[in-house]
């Protein structure tokens, strides 16, 4: 998930009023996600846009609320404040973002706009010029210096990666507060790399390619410094390309389906992995997924780039159980397993805002459920490609060393371990191993 840069469809002040709802529905548990996907087309692209902001910036916009509002405001009032003191807070080179004239301007109008909030506007007013005047101060005044770290996370994630990363998780949480690069598939079955580019040049777009990541080669992931609709791509609804991160992108290369192969994608909503996998091999694919609503997901991914063929089926079941297996031994199985999603808080800032301590444990559980049941299910000679996109060495490393421990016949091959988030990539883990 990428967020476009002001985006300016929808007039500000409503956008706010949106925003700010979307916030109090991730503070009362749901998945922003899901909160965007109920929002109609002219209105998701700034309203995502506010939320993924007002949640990176949440640390830094709190010390500010907190200093001109020394009491706790109603959630209403805060989480509209979060959304417009983030909208400050927003690099202002190249031309981007609002004047603060127009943030105050729009947001007390936004305060209208919503019963909760409507008597607040004078606060809300005022505690914006003043944030105004101290993150945006007339020329040749000292400018208020940014938090590096303006992300929260709970004190429960910190601790972690202070433990496992002592030198490296103040940069992790910093790049993880950054907004997440755009980064595309080509499907080489369409066009090679050089010639999508080509396509892309001619319609204005610049782009570069990204020739590997950990030492492992891609051949179609290009990065585009400038996000842009996916509307604005050549060919996106042709099956030319699609939206993939380029860590996400070592997956298929690294399970390496070859033609005639029968491939399991355990856990395969919402299909970029299984596409993937499908534009690498004429192979036969097992698309597998339990969430009844994520699974129409792989089906829109296939049709849009017409992958759907009599060798490809998507399945509803539990990874964890035998129940929905016919019993023909898989070549190659691909789990991408539930995890905390610690690992790409950059495309989805709501995580740390979800998780409980308490979530680790359980997934590991259910992590584990699944690698047994899928190690049953594959071939002697077999590979199996254990993914989860978390940075926590409880969903990762642990797993894997328990895992090799609990079976003598599970060889573990070169894979990357673990990816830390980087400019081109978010966090993920990869444990190759072959059946013996």
């Amino acid at each position: 998930m990428t967020d476009q840069k002001t985006p300016r469809s929808l007039p500000l002040s409503e956008a706010i009023t949106i925003a700010a709802q979307a916030i109090s529905e991730v503070m009362s548990g749901r998945s922003l996600t899901e909160v965007l996907d109920q929002l109609e087309a002219h209105e998701r692209p700034i309203v995502q846009s506010l939320t993924f902001d007002a949640l990176r910036k949440w640390v830094r916009s709190h010390e500010l609320i907190k200093q001109f509002i020394p009491k706790t405001p109603p959630p209403e009032v805060d989480h509209l404040l979060s959304v417009a003191i983030a909208l400050f807070l927003q690099d202002t080179t190249e031309g981007k973002g609002y004047p603060a004239h127009t943030i105050v301007d729009q947001s007390v109008k936004a305060c209208g706009e919503y019963d909760p909030t409507m008597y607040a506007k004078g606060l809300v007013n005022a505690v914006l010029r003043k944030v105004s005047l101290l993150v945006q101060p007339p020329e040749g005044e000292k400018r208020f210096p940014p938090d590096p770290i303006p992300m929260y996370v709970p004190a429960w994630w910190r601790v972690n990666l202070k433990r496992n990363y002592s030198k490296m998780w103040q940069s992790i949480l910093f790049q993880q507060a950054k907004r997440a690069p755009l980064i595309l598939r080509v499907n080489q079955t369409q066009y090679t790399r050089e010639q999508y580019q080509s396509l892309l040049s001619e319609s204005g777009i610049s782009s570069k390619p990204i020739d590997e990541l950990a030492g492992i080669q891609l051949n179609s992931a290009l990065l585009l410094p400038e996000a842009v609709p996916v509307s604005d791509l050549p060919g996106f609804y042709s099956a030319a390309v699609s939206v993939q991160d380029a860590g996400a992108q070592l997956a298929a290369v690294l399970l390496n389906p070859q033609g005639g192969d029968l491939v399991l994608d355990a856990c395969a909503a919402p299909g970029g992995k299984t596409a993937h996998l499908l534009e690498l091999a004429d192979c036969s694919m097992r698309a597998l997924e339990l969430d009844g609503e994520r699974i129409g997901k792989i089906g829109g991914n296939l049709d849009r780039l017409r992958l759907h063929s009599e060798k490809v089926q998507v399945l509803r079941g539990d990874a964890s159980k035998g129940a929905w297996w016919d019993g023909i031994l898989f070549d190659k199985i691909l789990l991408d397993a539930p995890c905390s999603a610690s690992g790409i808080v950059s495309r989805h800032p709501d995580i740390p805002f979800l998780r409980r301590e308490a979530d680790i444990k359980a997934l590991q559980e259910r992590q584990r459920a699944i690698l047994q049941q899928a190690w049953k299910m594959l071939k002697v000679g077999g590979d199996l490609l254990y993914v989860t996109c978390s940075i926590f060495p409880e969903e990762g490393e642990e797993q894997a060393i328990w895992f090799a421990e609990q079976h003598p016949d599970a060889v573990r091959l070169g894979a990357p371990g673990q990816l830390l988030p980087g400019e081109l990539n978010d966090g993920f883990y990869y444990a190759l191993f072959k059946k013996k």
